[in-house]
């Protein structure tokens, strides 16, 4: 886990090098979809006067937290894309049951799966103790996955604040928009398109799997039955599948874990990448990326691969995009003062 001298570095790193032009590809210079600039209310600086310690304040807590459960890490830069890609970045994935409210946690790519609530919820105690009434809920999410990610030894990005939360959840949505793990390439690239994200914001931020794990239902289809033809996935890796194999039988086993990027499942790395070109991306969505035979997409895992830095420059040009995407800010939506609940069922 990283000190805070070296939180601290990576920052002052980051802003030295991120202000570098992308070189390559021309076409991904924007940091925002096409026909979408960054909302007028949201800015690096939003909570300079009203809460200026609050990266300070999440980072805090994060330490602990990933101190005392590494794979916390990922699943809370997960509740990020989760998040955006249900109605915009409006923490609407952190609503609970409630009245007139039908929670997002249990849609089906959510359900038994995603996690790091009981994270936030301190996080937001803090915040709320510090600064009351100040920073979102959907703030806090895009405060934290950037944190987790520079904690696990990534990248560095300035986050646009001043999002507002949500006062609903969309279950339907979630649904229909979070792409599952046995996604087919072209789909893949569709639930980006969606979203106003390109197939290199697809491919970098698929990186995100870089850290964190996967249950075996994830997965299973790949090793017994992935045309249903009652054969495995023939792109596995032959050790990488009897090693799968061995841990995910044919029956049960179902919530068995294992790591997205088996080589180094707590580092923020380029790793992810090498282990699809040599046939071990764990979920299918992953594996696509090199053999869905879309020449583009596999010339960027293919440089990823042989360039971190290319990958992390493209990783917070795409994460920042996706940040971007619809968010409520000035008059719309509500500072929620408990993240599980909308102010008015307080």
């Amino acid at each position: 886990m990283a000190s805070s001298k070296t939180v601290l570095a990576a920052i002052f790193t980051a802003s030295l090098y991120f202000t570098a032009t992308l070189a390559f590809p021309a076409h991904h210079e924007g940091a925002y979809p096409i026909g979408q600039s960054p909302k007028p209310d949201l800015s690096p600086d939003y909570y300079r006067a009203t809460c200026p310690q609050a990266d300070e304040i999440v980072v805090s807590v994060l330490k602990k937290a990933i101190a005392k459960e590494q794979r916390i890490a990922a699943s809370l830069l997960r509740l990020l894309f989760h998040d955006c890609f249900v109605q915009g970045c409006d923490a609407s994935v952190l609503l609970d049951d409630n009245d007139g409210v039908v929670s997002e946690k249990n849609a089906i790519p959510n359900k038994n799966s995603i996690r790091g609530f009981e994270v936030i919820d301190e996080i937001k105690a803090a915040l709320e103790e510090a600064c009351p009434h100040t920073v979102s809920c959907a703030d806090t999410i895009a405060l934290a996955a950037r944190g987790s990610t520079v904690l696990s030894g990534g990248p560095y990005w300035e986050i646009p604040l001043g999002r507002k939360d949500s006062k609903t959840a969309n279950m339907m949505l979630a649904n229909k928009n979070l792409p599952p793990p046995n996604a087919t390439l072209h789909r893949l690239v569709k639930f980006f398109q969606r979203q106003g994200l390109d197939k290199v914001d697809l491919v970098a931020l698929s990186g995100s799997h870089t850290i964190g794990m996967a249950r075996c239902v994830s997965f299973k289809q790949r090793l017994y039955n992935q045309h249903r033809d009652n054969k495995p996935d023939k792109t596995l890796e032959k050790l990488f599948y009897q090693t799968l194999a061995s841990v995910c039988p044919r029956t049960g086993g179902d919530s068995s874990i294992r790591p997205l990027d088996f080589a180094s499942p707590a580092k923020f790395d380029n790793t992810y990448y090498k282990l699809i070109l040599e046939g071990r991306g764990l979920l299918n969505s992953d594996q696509v990326l090199w053999t869905g035979n879309d020449p583009e997409i596999a010339e960027l895992v293919r440089s990823y691969a042989e360039n971190e830095s290319l990958f992390f420059e493209h990783y917070v040009n795409s994460i920042i995009k996706m940040g971007n995407i619809s968010p409520l800010t000035g008059y719309n939506g509500e500072i929620r003062k408990n993240c599980r609940v909308a102010n008015k069922n307080i």
